[in-house]
């Protein structure tokens, strides 16, 4: 039997892509096509004490879960589309999340720190919702990554002024994800993306917030 929202012709293909894709994110190393981003010159900051690095380290994992999120929620969304377009811009949007994948494994190992314990099953969870999205159809679709985008939006928002004043190196590279992440959310909104209602939303923004605690720590 196929899962729900995948059309037959194809279906194959995209059930090996998908467990590819899964593989990759949580047990391979990422590779990066931009390079991360850094402060400018003079701007790196002093050192961070050891009460800093350990937040700074806890914001990057939680950053990091987020971009594992990402891959299995675009993942999925291309895999339900029926349209090659929409399926071509999922894709191309989590291409560009692998960079922010790469980028914040990378500060985790500069910070002397680790990823989520539990990524699998925020991966496997964030694949769950992406699924139930693209079988309500693409409008659908699109608006819970508008929604998903601009909550993250926020979040990294949040980080920024909660990174240590001295950690410039991850300020750097949460600045740019933002910045990606409204692209997304943008680049949604103008492939025809419906309002979610608000109870939805809530919904969303309560899930989050489970994960967030918890890949805080674990």
């Amino acid at each position: 039997m196929l899962l729900p929202g995948i059309r037959t012709l194809g279906a194959m293909d995209r059930l090996i892509g998908a467990a590819d894709s899964a593989l990759r994110t949580l047990f391979a190393r990422p590779h990066a096509s931009r390079a991360t981003p850094r402060p400018l010159p003079g701007g790196a900051g002093a050192t961070l004490s050891p009460a800093e690095q350990r937040e700074a380290a806890a914001l990057m994992r939680v950053n990091h879960v987020g971009e594992v999120c990402a891959q299995a929620l675009y993942t999925a969304q291309a895999m339900a589309t029926r349209n090659p377009r929409l399926r071509q811009q999922f894709e191309a949007a989590a291409r560009e999340e692998t960079d922010h994948l790469a980028w914040t494994l990378e500060r985790l190992d500069e910070l002397g720190s680790r990823p989520s314990l539990l990524n699998p099953l925020w991966y496997a969870g964030a694949f769950g919702l992406g699924l139930v999205a693209g079988r309500f159809g693409d409008k659908v679709s699109l608006g819970f990554v508008v929604e998903t985008e601009r909550q993250v939006e926020a979040h990294l928002a949040s980080h920024l002024s909660r990174l240590p004043p001295a950690d410039q190196a991850s300020r750097a590279i949460v600045a740019q994800m933002k910045a990606d992440e409204a692209q997304h959310a943008d680049d949604a909104l103008d492939a025809g993306a419906m309002p979610l209602p608000a109870a939805v939303k809530a919904l969303m923004r309560a899930a989050a917030k489970v994960m967030t605690t918890t890949a805080h720590y674990l």
